[in-house]
């Protein structure tokens, strides 16, 4: 020490600023403790991380277009090729009627809430795997991970309803009026894949063979989904088995905006239902083992 040197403490360095000099107000100081038991959701802390949800959007969103020649034509142009297939194939070879619907249109229309939903799934379970470098370095609360995720797959959701737009327009024909409730749905859906989707984030830092099974069940899942057929053409018992499915309630609803017709009253509510549970559950859930992650991971 030299002569005239003023002695520092504890409290001194954490109230020197990037400078050196004394802080007349000092920096705060956060005591990071684990979660027990089962809790809920911080809210007052997500609203304080608030940009890094926006950051870690943005990031997920240039790594996905990053050094691609077409960028976001392939998220229009996913759904476009496989609506073309599924025409040739149900349509053309399997004669599924789809009423006064252009078959083309109505399977493009629910191709749309579909591809969000699996994409979320599978981007919200991997999400913590690929952030493991993240997560082993800094504290921030890890739910923004999978919610990121699910955020990222909206916009491309967005994109991607461009085509659908187009293909209305190409058809003429008029959206209902009930398109003013399609927001609605949409956040349904939003929350039905985030409350999945932080099931199987938390469930895949433990057990890694989930992201192996999520793809089949997945294609599974879609052909027991009406997204290629009506829902009218099921006989019975599975057409009422289908309400037990939560996504013929997205997919039956997000149609029931843009055509009109009967509302899907039973497939909305039991969608709302499992929503909600899976919501509920996924956040306790994934609380309960996030003290864990550091540490498996």
């Amino acid at each position: 020490m030299q002569p005239g040197d003023v002695p520092t403490t504890n409290e001194d360095k954490l109230a020197r600023d990037a400078t050196g000099e004394i802080r007349s107000d000092p920096l705060p100081v956060f005591d990071i403790v684990a979660t027990s038991g089962w809790s809920g959701v911080n809210f007052t802390e997500l609203w304080t991380y608030r940009e890094l949800l926006y950051i870690l959007v943005w990031r997920d969103l240039k790594v996905r277009y990053r050094q691609t020649l077409l960028g976001a034509v392939w998220v229009m142009g996913q759904p476009l090729l496989t609506m073309l297939i599924f025409t040739l194939v149900f349509n053309r070879i399997a004669r599924i009627d789809s009423g006064q619907i252009p078959y083309p249109v109505f399977v493009l229309a629910g191709l749309l809430p579909w591809g969000f939903f699996a994409a979320g799934i599978q981007g919200a379970a991997n999400s913590l795997i690929g952030n493991a470098n993240l997560i082993t370095k800094v504290y921030f609360p890890r739910l923004l991970i999978p919610a990121a995720s699910v955020a990222a797959g909206l916009i491309d959701f967005i994109v991607a309803g461009i085509v659908l737009a187009g293909m209305l327009a190409w058809n003429r024909i008029a959206p209902s009026p009930m398109l003013l409730l399609l927001p609605l749905v949409v956040v349904l859906a939003a929350g039905l894949t985030l409350g999945l989707g932080l099931w199987l984030a938390a469930l895949n830092v433990k057990y890694r063979d989930v992201r192996v099974m999520i793809p089949f069940v997945l294609q599974v899942w879609m052909y027991a989904t009406p997204v290629v057929y009506p829902q009218h053409l099921l006989p019975e018992p599975w057409r009422s088995l289908a309400f037990l499915n939560p996504m013929t309630g997205v997919v039956e609803g997000f149609r029931w905006c843009l055509f009109g017709g009967e509302l899907p009253t039973l497939a909305l509510c039991s969608t709302l239902v499992f929503a909600v549970l899976l919501f509920a559950g996924g956040v306790l859930f994934f609380r309960r083992m996030e003290r864990t992650f550091v540490d498996v991971i």
